[in-house]
């Protein structure tokens, strides 16, 4: 910025400066209020790489500031228009600046993508998906950063409020011990990966009225044998998928678990295929989820 100052009269020196200083101070003062504002501001164009912190952004009611999504997007139904731009594995960071974001929400473990929008200048929202408490504080986060602090804290609130009440309906059961299934090989029983006891898929379960069997294992997923579910001996055992299967391949999965004969769950015909995306993504819809669950442990 430039100021120009007009000569004076000698005698007009003073009364001319201080008008002069005093437009000088008025002009950084609001230099000072607008850049304030702009750092201030929520962001207007979003790209979120994250399922789950898509369905959060939708709940907090900043959908229409979201530009692009990821490969595995599909709730809600509004991001089937929204461009794609990657995913966990596979970020399109070209595409991405392309869209001009002014956010990005990334995963954590995305260092090379984190580094490379750093160095574009355009904010990103860190994301670690843990336990189900994980989920509400990450509801409160991201509603503070998209200028929504009040609803987000009362989605976690409404959130919170519907697992309590699914807890307190199942407390009075037995609490069956519960495999917790999340992927395996088609059609056979091999690479098979359960919750561990640790993780949102874990507390749902537990939430559920379930106990489960890896719960001694303080990770989020285990390789199990089938040697190792044989000796846990599950009541129950919960295939939990994002999407469904055709009713043909679905009686095909489930037959084969016939081939651990002995395993309780089996000898009474309690092994189940959910395929619901609320049991398997950890955003606002859990408590949608951990009901689905509960339904299935304690169907009475």
């Amino acid at each position: 910025m430039t100021v120009i100052l007009a000569r004076t009269r000698p005698g007009e020196e003073r009364r001319t400066r201080r008008p002069a200083a005093l437009l000088l101070g008025l002009m950084l003062l609001a230099c000072g209020l607008i850049a304030g504002t702009r750092a201030q501001s929520s962001p207007r164009r979003i790209i979120s790489l994250i399922p789950a912190v898509t369905e959060m952004l939708f709940a907090l009611g900043a959908g229409n500031e979201v530009v692009a999504v990821s490969s595995f997007d599909r709730y809600p139904s509004e991001v089937e228009k929204l461009p794609r731009v990657g995913a966990l594995l596979d970020p399109d960071l070209e595409r991405i600046l392309s869209l001009r974001p002014d956010l990005v929400a990334v995963y954590e473990s995305q260092v090379d993508l984190r580094r490379q929008l750093d160095r574009a200048q355009v904010p990103v929202f860190r994301y670690t998906h843990a336990t189900l408490a994980d989920v509400m504080k990450t509801l409160i986060e991201l509603g503070g950063r998209v200028g929504r602090p009040d609803r987000g804290r009362a989605v976690a609130a409404g959130i919170e409020s519907r697992l309590a009440a699914v807890r307190a309906r199942v407390a009075p059961g037995h609490r069956p011990r519960t495999l917790i299934v999340f992927g395996r090989e088609n059609f056979a029983l091999r690479a098979i990966y359960a919750s561990g006891g640790y993780g949102f898929i874990h507390d749902m379960v537990t939430t559920a009225g379930g106990e489960n069997v890896f719960g001694d294992v303080k990770r989020q997923a285990v390789q199990a044998t089938t040697e190792a579910i044989i000796a846990r001996r599950p009541e129950v055992i919960l295939e939990l998928r994002a999407e469904g299967l055709n009713p043909g391949d679905e009686k095909k999965e489930l037959a084969t678990w016939g081939q651990l004969a002995s395993v309780p769950a089996v000898r009474t015909h309690r092994v189940y295929i959910i395929a619901d995306p609320r049991t398997v993504i950890p955003g606002p819809r859990v408590a949608e989820g951990a009901e689905v669950i509960a339904r299935v442990l304690h169907p009475q």
